[in-house]
Formats: C-alpha cells, sequence, structure tokens
C-alpha cells in the first residue's frame, strides 16, 4: 500500500489512483493500533496534554498538533506567494525538529504552499517528515508541481489517505473521515479534502480542509453525533459554502476557529457564516484578529488562548483589530471549554513542551468553587440558560441570579461577569448588593434597578448546552467559578 514519492508522482500526473488503506491505522513512525483492541476506557485514561495551533497564516491555513509526548502532525502549510515562510518561522520558533505526520488537507495552492519549503527544510537541515499524507486528487499548478518534485527529491513516503483510515498518533485517536471512496463531486478538490477528527480523552477536534456542502452532507450521513466535536475550525475559510446549519449541529461545537485574512478578496468569512454561528451562540476565533491560536486540551478540558484579545461573539468578529500573520506575542489564555484549567505552556522546546495537564486550580471536584473574601459570601442562585422560545428574541428571559448570602453588603463595583468565551459584563460603578440580596443579570437590554441589571447583549450569552459564570474582582482576582450542564 505504501508508495514512495517517485512511484506517487507518475500515478498522480497520469490520474491512476489507488487506496493506501480504508481501514485500520495508516503506517508512520510512531507505530500502529489496532482498532480492534482499542481501550474504551479512554476517556478516563488520557494522559498529558495535545495542543492544536492554527497558525496565523492570512487568507489561508495551517494547523499543527503537538501530541503528549511531543509527536508533531501538521495540517497544510499556508499560501503559494509566501513560500512556506510564515509557518516555517512558526515552526522555528517553536523549536519543532522534526514534522512525523504532514497533512495536505487537498491540494490548492493555498493549502499547500509551503509543502515543497517545509519538506526540503526538514529533509535536509532538520530531523526530517515522517511520511505525507494526501487525498490523491492532483492539481495543474506549478505549486503542487514543486511539492511533488521535493517528495520524489527526498523519497518521502506519501500515502494516499481515505475515509476509514486512521493515523496513529499515539495516545491520541486520529481518525480520517473523508474523502469517501469513490469521491465526491466529479473529484472536485474542496468537496474531497481529508477530515480529520482528533480525540483525546472527552475533547475533540474537526478539522474539515475546505470541505462544503456536499461534503458536509455525506459526513452528515456517515457519522450523524459522531461528529460532535469540542472544536471545529470552519471549513473553507469561513465560506458560505461551508459550516452548513445541519452541519453545525451535528458537530455541535462548542467554539470554532476561522483561519483567513483580514481584508480577504474572498470576504471571508462570509456573514451568513457568521449569523448562523451568532444564532447558535457559539464563540467565534479568528486568525486575523485573535492571530496565533493555541488550543490545550488535557483531555477533560481545551484552554483557549490567542495572541491578541479580540471579540468573539461572530456578530462582532470585525470589530477586532488586524493581527499581521509573523507578528509577536505569545498567545494568553482567554477562556476555557469544559474541564477544570489545563496547565502547561505553548509548544516551544522540542516539541516537548505540551502541557502536562496537571492543572494549579484549586476547583473541587464539583462544579462549583468558591474562592477567599471579597466574595466568598456571594454564590450564584440561579442560572437560566434556555429563554423561553426563540433565546434571540428572548434575551431578558436567559439570565444568572447573584446572592450575597453574608452578613455584609459587598460592592461589585466594577466587578465582571464572565463566560467560558469571555464575554464580559462590568458591574456599574456603585452598584453594592446588600446582605441576604440577590440581583439577576439578564442578557438583553433594558433599564438597571438595585436587583435588576441588563448586559445588553445583541446575542445570546450562556451556552444551552453547558457554560461556566467567572465572577472577577475589579483588581483581577477569581473569586467564584460555576459550571453547568
Amino acid at each position: 500500500m505504501k508508495r514512495t514519492g517517485g512511484e506517487l508522482r507518475i500515478l498522480l500526473i497520469v490520474g491512476i489512483i489507488f487506496l493506501a488503506g480504508c481501514a485500520g491505522a495508516v503506517p508512520g513512525d510512531q507505530g500502529s493500533t489496532d482498532p480492534d483492541t482499542t481501550d474504551e476506557s479512554t476517556v478516563d485514561t488520557a494522559n498529558g496534554t495535545v495542543e492544536v495551533h492554527y497558525i496565523n497564516v492570512g487568507q489561508s491555513v495551517s494547523t499543527l498538533v503537538v501530541g503528549p509526548e511531543g509527536e508533531t502532525m501538521l495540517v497544510d502549510t499556508g499560501h503559494y506567494n509566501d513560500d512556506g515562510e510564515h509557518v516555517l518561522e512558526y515552526l522555528r520558533r517553536h523549536d519543532v525538529t522534526r514534522i512525523d505526520h504532514l497533512v495536505t488537507s487537498h491540494n490548492d495552492a493555498d493549502h499547500i504552499g509551503g509543502n515543497a519549503a517545509i519538506i526540503d527544510h526538514y529533509e535536509t537541515d532538520a530531523g526530517g517528515i515522517g511520511a505525507i499524507y494526501d487525498p490523491g486528487i492532483a492539481a495543474s499548478t506549478q505549486t503542487y508541481d514543486e511539492y511533488l518534485d521535493a517528495v520524489e527529491e527526498h523519497d518521502v513516503t506519501l500515502y494516499e489517505t481515505r475515509e476509514g483510515d486512521a493515523i496513529s498518533f499515539g495516545d491520541v485517536d486520529v481518525d480520517v473521515l473523508g474523502p469517501p471512496e469513490p469521491y465526491l463531486e466529479n473529484e472536485a478538490r474542496n468537496e474531497n479534502s481529508i477530515v480529520l477528527k482528533l480525540t483525546h480523552g472527552e475533547t475533540s477536534f474537526m478539522l474539515s480542509g475546505d470541505a462544503e456542502d456536499d461534503q458536509e452532507e455525506y459526513l452528515i450521513d456517515a457519522y450523524g453525533g459522531d461528529l460532535e466535536s469540542t472544536v471545529l475550525k470552519a471549513g473553507h475559510h469561513g465560506s458560505s459554502s461551508s459550516s452548513s446549519e445541519p452541519f453545525l449541529d451535528a458537530v455541535r461545537p462548542r467554539a470554532v476557529v476561522v483561519s483567513s485574512a483580514y481584508d480577504s478578496q474572498y470576504g471571508h468569512p462570509h456573514d451568513e457564516v457568521l449569523r448562523r454561528l451568532s444564532n447558535r451562540s457559539i464563540p467565534t476565533y479568528w486568525t486575523a484578529t485573535h492571530g496565533d491560536i493555541v488550543l490545550a486540551s488535557d483531555g477533560s478540558g481545551v484552554s483557549v488562548r490567542t495572541q491578541r484579545e479580540a471579540p468573539t461573539d461572530p456578530l462582532a468578529l470585525r470589530e477586532g483589530e488586524p493581527v499581521e500573520p509573523g507578528a509577536g506575542g505569545d498567545p494568553v489564555e482567554r477562556a476555557r471549554l469544559g474541564g477544570d484549567p489545563v496547565g502547561g505552556e505553548t509548544a516551544g522546546d522540542g516539541g516537548d513542551s505540551a502541557a502536562d495537564g496537571d492543572g494549579t486550580d484549586d476547583t473541587d471536584e464539583g462544579d462549583e468553587t468558591t474562592a477567599t473574601d471579597p466574595g466568598a459570601a456571594l454564590e450564584v442562585a440561579a442560572i437560566n440558560a434556555d429563554a423561553e422560545g426563540d433565546d434571540r428574541e428572548n434575551l431578558t428571559d436567559e439570565y444568572v441570579v447573584f446572592e450575597n448570602t453574608g452578613d455584609e453588603p459587598i460592592d461589585l463595583s466594577g466587578w465582571t461577569v464572565e463566560d467560558e468565551a469571555a464575554r464580559s459584563y462590568e458591574f456599574p460603578d456603585g452598584f453594592t448588593l446588600d446582605a441576604g440580596a440577590t440581583v439577576t443579570l439578564r442578557s438583553g437590554s433594558g433599564a438597571d434597578t438595585d436587583t435588576e441589571l441588563y448586559w445588553g447583549s445583541g446575542s445570546p450569552v450562556w451556552n444551552n448546552d453547558g457554560d461556566t459564570v467567572i465572577l472577577t474582582t475589579d483588581d483581577g482576582e477569581r473569586v467564584l467559578e460555576v459550571s453547568y450542564e
């Protein structure tokens, strides 16, 4: 089933493609995993931290995955117009000395722009490329020819990769959900993207390449609820041809990442997609305004880290300031998706520096944590995340109730309330909650009173499927954190 670079080049050019293996693991340097002997208790025994780096490469995409033992997978390599410069710089900056798995989602020039340069660099000056995975549909571009020339010159192992394959990646499950056999849409490259689902414990990441409505429909029919993932990379850079309503409803992501340029000539991400995400209250991170985005999973939750702080409300996404590819600044944690705080830092020393997942928060086994003074007496008395009727049209019926259970009033001036997506509300100056009193914070708009406050949000804040209420004092001390499902 394995083909050398030279053999595959000939087969691709004449258009005669054969499957490299449609069941079980695709061979690689990490060893194989027999799907029939997979331990069903993986969720309970996930070890270490997986980092998924969405690199800011402008109107393109490149995703680096660093496994618990330092394994590396690079999915796509940026646009042809910079010849992999931004991706190579990022990999060098994070001391990635070897690419164990190089995945080409599809052979459009804005996804394989750095393939040749990265193959040349790692095969000549670094620790090499373990194997390359390609959907097997050729392109008639110079960028594609240069990619195949590099494969042939360095004799890198290349696998044609299809639905049913699984890339061996240590303790992380990497399932290939597309493209199917036979190909869709007369071998259209976008509709036959390699689609990956990475699963680490209770968390998962969906990388859908440029899959559009036909491939999304196929995935829904083939996998249904198994598509559900913690994080979705929006298909086709946020184009309206992807991230359809049925697909979003099947994947049910708790966050979405969009990779495209701030001034995209195609208008990515399209307003239609942003409305679909907003209607589902899905926090959205955009490489154009958040810069490099690093999501770190310890198997129970995901830490969301971005270079820049920017809006995550899909309808406010364009209000953020643009971040140029290659801009300096390390990602900082902005939000968490489920689980306890995820420990560790972003990869920075030889691909080995994935977080250890120990966590440093003193959160109890349960979902509720109350810190010491000044907010020890403050509690969340009620959460109504699912407003009556359509949440979007009844925002005042989505609310959180805070109660002062102590014997002294609490001055809440400047304190902030946040959700997992880092959307925040600041209590007005001079607002004090008396002993034994409650205040209801409603998501919609209205006139503030001593017992009713209004967030003024234009869309739902609290995720119906689970979220976390975080309360922080005016000097930055987190005093309350309550999660619900």
